[in-house]
């Protein structure tokens, strides 16, 4: 008899991802009550949910600059139709300005499309922080949400 497990996916999700929470500090504009941000550090059912709606900014401030090949991100949205843009940006140690990585926009359309799930191949080198901008929906109002953030 093997053992084993039947997780669904085909994603190895230990390869090459930092432990977040052991190299760097976190700013969040909002959380709700059961859904910190510390639930899409890790990959499971649970989620980061703002308390407030409108536009979110998830910073995360690394302890000693790092070099980072790859983000990914996954958003999910099962109950309303919207569409969301973020923009994600990075500093380098000893900058004072953000660089763009990249802004997107997409629909979440329940119950046909409901995740979004972006694999950024990045060449950050010496990067001092990070930051996520969401805005849930461009036309205004709603609240944001997140899945899953790694980084490696």
């Amino acid at each position: 008899m093997i053992r084993k497990k039947v997780t669904g996916t085909t994603e190895r999700l230990d390869e090459g991802w930092r432990d977040l929470s052991q190299c760097a500090a976190f700013e969040v504009t909002s959380e709700e009550v059961g859904s910190p941000l510390e639930n899409a550090l890790t990959p499971d059912e649970k989620k980061w949910i703002a308390a407030t709606p409108g536009e979110q900014i998830i910073r995360i401030t690394f302890d000693e600059p790092q070099d980072i090949s790859k983000i990914f991100l996954l958003f999910e949205e099962t109950a309303n139709a919207r569409s969301q843009e973020i923009a994600l940006s990075w500093q380098e140690a000893g900058q004072p300005r953000w660089q763009e990585i990249v802004r997107q926009q997409f629909n979440f359309s329940p119950p046909a499309t409901t995740t979004e799930k972006e694999n950024f191949n990045v060449s950050l080198q010496k990067a001092s922080a990070l930051e996520l901008l969401i805005i849930p929906e461009r036309s205004g109002g709603g609240r944001a949400s997140l899945s899953q953030l790694r980084i490696g």
